[in-house]
């Protein structure tokens, strides 16, 4: 072994750029692998393993005070595996915005001791937990400092329920939502609470709704009629989680799995290249007395080590890039604690691409284990006749430059390795096309969002907001103010209120309007029917189609102040007021108990009226308005498009270092040729040529190939995108493909080629001719 080692360490040492090249590729295929398969792991049920972590609730239970007491609940345990309770609990009714203009509303709030437990584990990510009456903490997503800083909970530091002031301490997150926020036991008691809450995890399969409802009847058997008040199976807070993270699925899962194949490909091409440009180097070795398993050991050891250095330097790059990445996109959605990279991903990087290497090295060393050495000698010093000598004789009668004809004829000298480079290139036009799609999808839709809602969105200041005026104008004054304004094109008003619905369970959110709503885009994003006209028809949100399975022309009985109220379907639009998302729009009519923050206006600007300077005049005018800005670009659409962007560079790059494995290895195959044509007068220039065309050749062909896979990808996962969001899209935010877009598509796939061609190529045109001949 010590002479194979020696070997090897020899041939390290003396192919620098092979060994640069293996390591550099191993380096980068392993970043890749780890960012993907990262994602591909983020994805595969995100709200199970958060919930697991955090011990969630399987059932969360409400129980009647007055029916049951605290010491019934906490000794029926039957058919539970861990009990968290009892908690007092109340609907507290509030009187603080708990976001910019909209009023926080009536709260459950929990009286707990600490946010540990058997069951529901919170998350607190920012303050503390209450330790004194008039604390409270609240119940929220994670996000980062900056985000929070930005956001309308920095602004939210008091308010007031049941008739007492409460400071918000902190800010937790729960994964079962068992509560809007939580004060202590003491300050829950003096509040004389009519509610107790039980949290409950079960063993066994719980994946469906009635296991969990025949597991929660066993704990309540024994209980007083009527104890139990309200419980919540914990798959309805999965089905809601589900919509919101599903967005991101399909795109992450997507790039994922162009991240494997192209880096099995890459992997393949170098070192199984790597092997046969070394048969000339096996037949030296086997003259010199090593035997056939010696030689084996030999390649695979001179591949391996460069392999495994950069395994582990690309697993440690891997994960310092998809731990941000992750963190980003699903700190918002409740999955912050646990968006990190996992163990087996580190292994399947540290472990999988050295053995992924040795693999590609074993076939092609085997074959040179059982060449002689004078059969391997004859076999590494050049290519075999009859491959690229017949394509090139026929280029060579064309009328192209001779240094494009035998470009253009190289790549058939190795087809094996040709198709591998072939491969790699179309898998990296094919993430381009992708990325490019997606991209232009997401602004698209962003546009239309933009289009619809006016430039402005204006609400008044609630009272009791802390630190901030209320206005003293009501909503047609504030619309009259709004319309005086200088620069102001539409002003849109609407009415918010969440409505029953007779014969379904939840209620639906309705927005009665007025003024331009309707000219402000949303009667443009008709997707089917059209437009409301009457008092008793209503356009609903395609997320409302969606969700509870309605269709234009159908009937809703809305009851609304004590009066019920038949209404119709007449429209489906894309984009609602913001709000939930799943709502009607309805004729405007005077509301009864309204608050100022019920009202939402919008306001669209004449073309060249600065946006800062209008809300400005704006606040100058009535300081009780809350106003922002309504073009900032979709969260949604920084976030898939700048990990697109950093996917698709990271394999384009992956895919281009393909190129000059296969570049460099056609320069070490054909020196002495190239040295034979440099000794008949082929300059330098004509030298660079004929390799980047070899390349660029493949680059065309790949773009070609690869353009149909990328849109191919990209009008499957936008609707399934779609589909989770519970949205419609129309479908002219999908043909985002022109000719001058392909031709670029096509030209990425010439660009990756020449830039991974021109290093090497370089080398090769530099190559003296004396050196070459010596060598032979």
């Amino acid at each position: 072994m010590s002479a194979v080692w020696a070997a090897a360490r020899a041939a390290i040492r003396r192919r620098r750029l092979q060994t640069f090249v293996i390591a550099l590729v191993a380096l980068l295929c392993t970043a890749t692998v780890v960012v993907s398969l990262a994602l591909l792991d983020a994805t595969s049920a995100p709200f199970d393993r958060v919930f697991a972590q955090q011990r969630g609730a399987h059932a969360v239970a409400t129980y009647d005070a007055a029916r049951v007491s605290a010491e019934q609940l906490a000794a029926a345990r039957t058919g539970a595996t861990e009990v968290a309770g009892p908690f007092g609990q109340t609907v507290v009714e509030t009187e603080a915005a708990g976001s910019i203009g909209a009023m926080l509303g009536p709260l459950t709030v929990v009286g707990r001791a600490d946010p540990a437990g058997e069951v529901d584990r919170l998350d607190i990510w920012r303050g503390r937990w209450p330790s004194a009456p008039g604390e409270i903490t609240l119940n929220a997503p994670p996000d980062d400092e900056a985000s929070f800083a930005r956001g309308p909970m920095a602004h939210l530091t008091s308010l007031s329920g049941n008739g007492t002031a409460l400071t918000v301490v902190g800010w937790a997150y729960s994964v079962s939502h068992s509560a809007d926020g939580w004060v202590t036991p003491e300050q829950m008691t003096a509040w004389r609470p009519a509610g107790t809450q039980m949290l409950y995890r079960f063993a066994g399969d719980m994946s469906t709704r009635d296991a969990v409802e025949q597991r929660l009847t066993g704990v309540t058997t024994g209980l007083p009629g009527g104890a139990l008040i309200a419980a919540e199976p914990y798959q309805v807070v999965k089905e809601e989680a589900a919509e919101t993270a599903g967005v991101y699925l399909p795109f992450l899962g997507a790039f994922g799995v162009l991240g494997v194949l192209v880096a099995v490909i890459i992997v393949g091409n170098v070192v199984s290249g790597a092997v046969v440009s070394g048969f000339r180097h096996i037949g030296v070795l086997k003259s010199l007395g090593f035997t056939p398993r010696q030689v084996v050991a030999v390649y695979l050891t001179m591949v391996t080590v460069p392999a495994t250095a950069g395994a582990i330097l690309g697993t440690v790059l891997g994960t310092l890039g998809a731990g941000p990445l992750l963190e980003d996109t699903f700190r918002g959605l409740g999955y912050g604690q646990d968006t990190g990279v996992q163990p087996w991903v580190w292994a399947a990087g540290l472990l999988g691409v050295p053995a992924l290497v040795l693999l590609a090295a074993l076939l092609p060393a085997s074959r040179a284990r059982r060449l002689s050495a004078a059969e391997a000698i004859s076999a590494g010093s050049a290519p075999r006749r009859g491959r690229a000598l017949r394509v090139q004789r026929i280029l060579g009668g064309t009328r192209l430059p001779r240094s494009i004809s035998l470009g253009l004829g190289l790549p058939f000298a190795r087809p094996g390795r040709t198709a591998l480079t072939m491969a790699s290139l179309l898998l990296g036009v094919t993430t381009v096309t992708f990325a490019t799609g997606l991209a232009d999808t997401l602004i698209a839709t962003s546009r239309l969002d933009a289009a619809a809602g006016g430039d402005v969105g204006v609400r008044p200041a609630p009272d009791g907001m802390a630190g901030m005026r209320t206005t003293q104008r009501d909503d047609r004054e504030i619309e009259a103010l709004l319309r005086g304004l200088p620069g102001v094109a539409k002003v849109g008003a609407s009415a918010g209120r969440t409505v029953p619905v007779v014969g379904q369970s939840s209620p639906v959110h309705v927005d009665f309007i007025r003024g331009d709503v309707a000219a402000m885009g949303y009667e443009a994003q008709l997707l089917k029917g059209r437009w409301l006209a009457g008092p008793d028809e209503v356009v609903a949100s395609a997320k409302l189609i969606n969700k509870r399975g309605l269709a234009v022309g159908d009937s809703l009985i809305l009851e609304l102040e004590g009066v019920r109220t038949t209404v119709t379907i007449v429209g489906e639009t894309l984009q609602p007021l913001p709000g939930p998302g799943d709502s009607l729009f309805a004729s405007w009519r005077e509301l009864q108990r309204v608050d100022p923050s019920d009202f939402y206006f919008q306001v669209e600007l004449g073309e060249g009226t600065d946006v800062q300077a209008f809300m400005e005049s704006a606040r100058a005018a009535d300081p009780g308005l809350t106003l922002w800005d309504n073009t900032d670009v979709g969260e949604l659409t920084v976030v898939v498009t700048g990990i697109s962007t950093v996917l698709a560079l990271l394999l384009s790059t992956v895919a281009a270092l393909g190129v000059l494995n296969t570049v460099a290895l056609n320069v070490q195959d054909r020196r002495r040729d190239l040295g034979m044509l440099k000794s008949i007068g082929m300059t330098p220039r004509q030298v660079l040529a004929m390799l980047v065309t070899s390349m660029a050749a493949l680059g065309v062909i790949g773009g070609l190939l690869g353009i149909p896979f990328g849109m191919a990808a990209h009008r499957l996962v936008i609707p399934l995108a779609a589909d989770a969001a519970k949205v419609t899209l129309p479908d002219y935010v999908l043909r985002v493909w022109d000719p001058a877009t392909l031709a670029l598509m096509v030209l990425s796939g010439v660009l990756i080629a020449i830039l991974g061609a021109l290093l090497p190529a370089r080398s090769a045109a530099q190559l003296s001719i004396a050196r070459v001949l010596h060598n032979e």
